[in-house]
């Protein structure tokens, strides 16, 4: 799933190519991704892209709509790309033969066209077209907790959010708790503090949340400066993750050389480094995580 970094610097460079830009018409083929009916989809035709935001990891598109039939209304559009979905602008519109595109915002002049597509078979990637005095009420982004980057919470916030006695990393990627970290982040965050993923977030200490904080705000800014030098338009399918501990399992840890180790899962792996972060323990079976705290 596109997580924060991923998701800052694709509304960024989107956002900057396509403000001012006039929607010249709206289409659907993802009918099922449209989550909202009021106003409807064909109430941005004619409308001008403002921006485009991001609210942990949700991208929101603003545009400024208005028509002969009353007055000018600010309007958002909500997208969340769930595990696989993916914002591109495209020069081209999109043919019939693209099975991946679920909403097209088809820009007037050149024809170009600002597309969400999916990979993947089970299509969960949605849009809510919502007034902006609407977005408040919104109930996935009224749920979210406070931005991890770039206002990350400091080491009390920290410890006021992460009150529940469970672990680490569940509690991390838990968007009510804070907003826009998931799995592949949250291993390079744990292993920058130095925490153990199966630590009870409700045992941390001042010293350990001063830590997480820090790594939180480092690891996430580090990433977008890595993208902000290295992407640019047009955007892959699939963006390069600057990762050196999810997905890194078998190989040295880039600290102390350790193995790094994994925890596989039904459909995730979790990734950690036992001499930076478990007191030397390796756990290779999720049956047994109760061994580490």
């Amino acid at each position: 799933m596109p997580e924060l970094p991923e998701v800052e610097i694709t509304a960024a460079l989107i956002g900057a190519a396509v403000a001012g830009a006039e929607v010249d018409s709206v289409r659907a083929p993802g009918i099922n991704a449209v989550r909202s009916f009021e106003p409807p989809l064909e109430a941005l035709a004619g409308a001008r892209l403002s921006g485009i935001r991001r609210r942990g990891k949700l991208f929101l598109i603003d545009l400024h709509a208005g028509g002969p039939a009353g007055p000018p209304a600010d309007l958002t559009l909500v997208v969340h790309l769930m595990s696989a979905g993916r914002l591109q602008l495209f020069d081209r519109r999109a043919t019939p033969r693209d099975r991946s595109s679920r909403v097209l915002l088809r820009l007037a002049g050149g024809g170009r066209e600002l597309r969400l597509r999916e990979f993947g078979t089970r299509q969960r990637a949605w849009v809510k077209l919502l007034r902006a005095t609407e977005l408040g009420t919104e109930e996935t982004l009224a749920s979210l907790g406070p931005e991890a980057w770039p206002d990350t919470p400091d080491a009390d916030a920290l410890r006021a959010r992460l009150r529940e006695p469970r672990p680490l990393y569940t509690a991390l990627r838990d968007q009510h708790v804070i907003a826009g970290i998931g799995r592949s982040w949250v291993d390079e965050i744990l292993h920058t503090a130095r925490l153990s993923p199966f630590k009870r977030a409700s045992e941390l200490t001042q010293v350990e949340a001063e830590a997480l904080s820090g790594a939180i705000h480092a690891r996430l800014g580090g990433a977008i400066a890595h993208y902000r030098q290295t992407l640019s338009l047009p955007l892959p399918d699939k963006l390069p993750l600057p990762l050196t501990v999810h997905r890194h399992n078998g190989e040295p840890c880039p600290r102390c050389a350790t193995t790094i180790e994994a925890v596989f899962y039904e459909d995730y792996v979790m990734c950690y480094c036992p001499a930076c972060q478990t007191d030397g323990r390796v756990l290779k079976d999720r049956r047994l995580s109760r061994l580490l705290k």
